[in-house]
Parts: structure tokens; sequence; C-alpha cells
């Protein structure tokens, strides 16, 4: 899978590409990712990405014709593969995990990462396929919620992940709603002790358990 962003500081993830299961998924060719500078779809000397907003207000907006011409482009060198292309934005749709696993049928996803105090509106409507938030609150930019989701997808590949077990009894999965609690060594820490049920070797009472405690956690009766 591709996944191709398209910012103004395309060195700002750098660091998270190349470290743990995102950097094996690169090596084992599962994904790619590529980073992509708006600027190189500018016209001027001074490479402008953003302008006033119409009608007046605070702050400057991206430019629709830059992002148009990048998306255009990269849409363009996988002509074949099935694409997406999304735009972060703090209005957009709820990013969760069923989204995650519908995007494992996309060959390439390009992500569109705002900046400043918006993008213009005709992105959003001519120009991306989806438009998506991860969550209530606002970002400076797109650059995080899109390796947020890069990450949660990646996961998802078959092949990632060391154990493809780890996925079945996570949160979110089929299974579960949310996960449940996990304890490790030492058994009693600081008078802090380890469930007796997971110590028992009672399988199937562990299985209770944990299933009833992962709903518990989401005040599922």
């Amino acid at each position: 899978m591709i996944f191709d962003i398209i910012t103004i500081f395309p060195q700002i993830l750098d660091s998270y590409v190349k470290e743990s299961i995102i950097k094996r998924a690169v090596e084992k060719n599962k994904i790619k990712v590529n980073f992509y500078n708006l600027r190189d779809w500018t016209r001027d000397k001074h490479k402008t990405v953003d302008d006033k907003p119409y009608g007046g207000g605070p702050g400057m907006i991206m430019k629709v014709d830059p992002i148009y011409k990048a998306v255009k482009d990269l849409k363009s060198q996988a002509k074949d593969q099935k694409k997406l292309t999304v735009l972060l934005s703090a209005d957009g749709k709820r990013f969760n995990q069923k989204m995650a696993y519908d995007f494992l049928n996309y060959d390439k996803i390009i992500f569109i990462c705002g900046r400043y105090e918006g993008v213009d509106e005709r992105v959003a409507r001519y120009v991306c396929d989806e438009k998506i938030s991860i969550g209530n609150y606002v970002l400076t930019g797109g650059e995080l919620p899109a390796m947020v989701i890069i990450d949660v997808v990646t996961r998802l590949i078959p092949g990632v992940l060391g154990n493809k077990d780890s996925l079945k009894e996570e949160s979110y999965s089929e299974r579960f709603t949310k996960e449940y609690p996990q304890y490790t060594t030492p058994q009693n820490f600081k008078g802090w002790k380890v469930p007796k049920v997971l110590l028992s070797g009672n399988h199937k009472k562990i299985k209770q358990y944990r299933k009833r405690q992962g709903e518990n956690s989401l005040n599922i009766k």
C-alpha cells in the first residue's frame, strides 16, 4: 500500500516513519510512505500556497490550485491502482477502526494536510474523496492525523505485526469493543496485585473475565 502525504513540511514526520512497526512495514515492502512538498506545485517565485480569505476574516487559507495539481499528478502515477484522496480537517468525518479496515481496499491513499486557518472549500468539494477528522479538537496541521491513520491502517495489513493474533483481542477488534486490562510480572508490586483469576490457569474463566472487563470499561451491560 502506498501512502502519499502532501504537506508544506515534508520532513516533519521523517523520524516516525523510521522507527518501530512502520519502519518494519516499509522494509518488508508492505507499505511505502512518500512526503511531497506542496510548494513544488506552485507557479510564482515565492512558492505561495495560501492567501487571504474572500469576504474577510482572520488568518490565511490554503489555495485550491496547487493542491489540485499535486493530487492530479500523484493520481497519474497510479492509473491502474485503486486510489483514495483524503483531506484532514477538524470538521471531517470521524476516523474509526471500521474505516481503517475499509482503507485496506485501496492501493494508494493520498493525504492533503491543511495548515493556517483552513483549506479552500473547493478542495473538499471537488478534489478529495473523503474529509476526515481524528477527534473533536483542532491541531496546527494535518500531518499528525495523516500519520495516525497510516499507523492504524498499517497494523492491519497482513504480515506487518509479528503475531497475527495480536489483532484479534485488541480494542475495537471484531471480538472486543475495548481491550481488557493486561498484567505481567511481578505478581505483587507495592501491594498492587494481579487478579487471581489470571493466575488460576483456568482458561475458560480467564476468557470470561477478560470479556467482562472489556465490556465494563465501556459501561456496556
